[in-house]
Formats: structure tokens, sequence, C-alpha cells
């Protein structure tokens, strides 16, 4: 993994995903690698506020619907364009994230984590049963699919798997901004101590709602993409399983890492494709998977090989200044 490192890691990245279409064999497997896309996407959120805050958030699927439901509900009852719609999906998830996060992250630790997970709850009741706004269990069907630009059209799953990897390539660009700012050092500093934080003069429940409304836009962005990939909306989207899927990407990638969300997401999506064969039984090959590798890389497989590779740069560079003092000695004498 040495060589995706820095820049020549992320063109090969890049060029994979930009030539996968050439060899996937069917639309299906487009697809699949498209929601991968989004889900990565929500997922790269979830890590900012979980990752690098600190804040264990268990409503982000629930954000990622109201994202979805945004579009879903200007686009099919009242004719808004995909693109006006898409973006005040942003807009609607952040304004929510905002005031929720303005009343949960008065909470630490498992009490701000039960807090929303109530709050999921509450929003996919709403969404279940306000069946004059959201279509409630019958859900919202016919949603338009992303309207083109000038020559260029989304209908069709090639087009939209560019599409969302475009969007995932402008995620991950800001991701790597905000988390290597002054903002995102503000952010790690939160995550490590709340106490030793404010001594350094943070403004703690700033800090901490700017990364939840971050990391719920994305959810947000990823929700209206999602929308548009998949046509039709259900209650189950707000759901905890969605959440837990988000976790479960993030844990298995590496916590706090930029690439982890990434390779947990592909990993565990192609994982779940390769057993579709057992049908009702491979959560059962797939559940002690997940276990073992939470067991045995409990740091998830970029962050385990990050801090590997950091051991052994503090190896090296102990066994260089400890010949460097013999060196020393040696002259001297």
């Amino acid at each position: 993994m040495r060589f995706l490192e820095g820049k020549a890691g992320w063109a090969l990245l890049a060029a994979l995903a930009l030539a996968f279409p050439l060899v996937a064999p069917n639309n299906y497997l487009l697809s699949v690698a498209t929601l991968a896309f989004i889900m990565a996407i929500a997922a790269l959120g979830l890590n900012l506020i979980t990752g690098y805050t600190g804040q264990f958030n268990l409503a982000h699927g629930a954000f990622m619907a109201i994202g979805a439901y945004t579009v879903g509900i200007l686009t099919v009852d009242h004719q808004v364009p995909f693109w006006i719609a898409f973006a005040l999906a942003g807009v609607v998830t952040g304004v929510l994230g905002y005031f929720i996060g303005l009343l949960s992250l008065r909470l630490r630790g498992h009490y701000f984590s039960i807090f929303t997970l109530c709050v999921s709850y509450i929003l996919f009741l709403l969404i279940e049963k306000w069946e004059s706004l959201t279509h409630g269990p019958v859900g919202i069907m016919g949603i338009p699919a992303p309207t083109g630009i000038g020559p260029v059209q989304f209908g069709t799953p090639l087009s939209q798997y560019y599409l969302v990897l475009a969007f995932l390539a402008l995620g991950l660009w800001v991701m790597a901004r905000i988390v290597r700012s002054l903002v995102g050092r503000s952010f790690m500093a939160v995550r490590n101590s709340d106490d030793l934080a404010e001594a350094l003069g943070i403004d703690l429940m700033r800090t901490k709602t700017l990364s939840f409304v971050l990391s719920v836009i994305y959810a947000g962005f990823a929700g209206a993409l999602y929308a548009g990939q998949v046509r039709f909306l259900g209650p189950d989207l707000a759901s905890e399983a969605v959440t837990f899927d988000l976790i479960m990407f993030v844990l298995v990638g590496g916590v706090g890492t930029l690439l982890g969300p990434l390779v947990g997401t592909f990993l565990v999506t192609w994982l779940t494709q390769s057993l579709q064969f057992l049908q009702d039984y491979r959560m059962v090959v797939f559940g002690p998977v997940l276990v073992a590798l939470i067991i045995f890389l409990p740091d998830g497989i970029v962050g385990t090989w990050l801090k590997r590779r950091a051991r052994r740069a503090d190896a090296v560079q102990a066994q260089g200044q400890s010949q460097v003092a013999v060196t020393e000695a040696e002259s001297h004498a």
C-alpha cells in the first residue's frame, strides 16, 4: 500500500475507477458500483463527525433519508428541476442538522449516541407516518433521473456512474481540505480531549456543531444522489440499518482516515455481492468475517497499515539516532 501514498496513489485509484466500466460485463455491476460510490460519500461524512471529531452519530442514515426525500418530494410533487432540488437537499439537511446538533451535542459520549439513535427513530416515524408529505409506507415513485447539462445526459447507468464518481472525487477533495486545515486540527483536538481542546481556546460547541453540520450535508447530498439513482424511496432508508451499514464501512476501512471509508465501502459491498449465491445464509458467512476483521484489525484496514508504517518509521529513526550516538562516541574516544 506504500504506492497509494500521495498524489500517485490517488491518481491510480482514479484511473481504476474511470476504467471500471470498460471491464464491467453488465449494467448491474455498474449500478452496484454507483450505489457504492453514493454510500462512500455518506461514509465520508460519518467519518468526519465520528473519526475526526470523536462524536458517534447514530442518526447519519436518517439524514441521508432527509436529503433523498427532499429531492423526491420536490421533483415528484412540485415538479422542481432535479438540480435545484439537489441543492436544496443539502440546505435542508444542513439546517436540520444544525438545530439537532445544538440539542444533541450538549451531551457527551454514550449519551450523545443514544440521543442521536432516538433522533433517527423519530425521523423514521415522521417519514413513515406523515403520508401527506412523504407518501408514508407507499413511498415516492417516479423520481426523475438527474437532468442533463448541455449535450451531456444522465439517463443511462454509464452516465450516472461517472456523475456519481465525479461527486465522490469532489467530496474527497473537499474533505481532504477540511481535515488538513486549522478547522480539521480543531476537530481532532476535540476528539482527543474536550478539556485539552478547551484549554487551547477552542470553542467546543461551535466546533462540534460545525463538524456535525458538515457531516450531515455529506449525508444529504448522498441521499439526493441516491434518489436520482434508485428513482424510488421508502421509509426503510431512514432505518437504523442504513446507519449501521455506514458505521461498518468506516470501521472496516479505518476510522479517522481519508481512504478508510472508501476501502471499507468497496470491500464490504464486494463481499456482500460475492456472497449473494448463499441468499439468506450469506450473513452467516459475512458476520464472522466482519467480527474477525474488527478483532484482528481494530483500527480498520487503512488505520492498521498507517500505524504499522508509523512504528517502522519510528524504529528506523531510533536506529539511526543510536548509530549516530555510537559514531560520535567513537570519534571522541
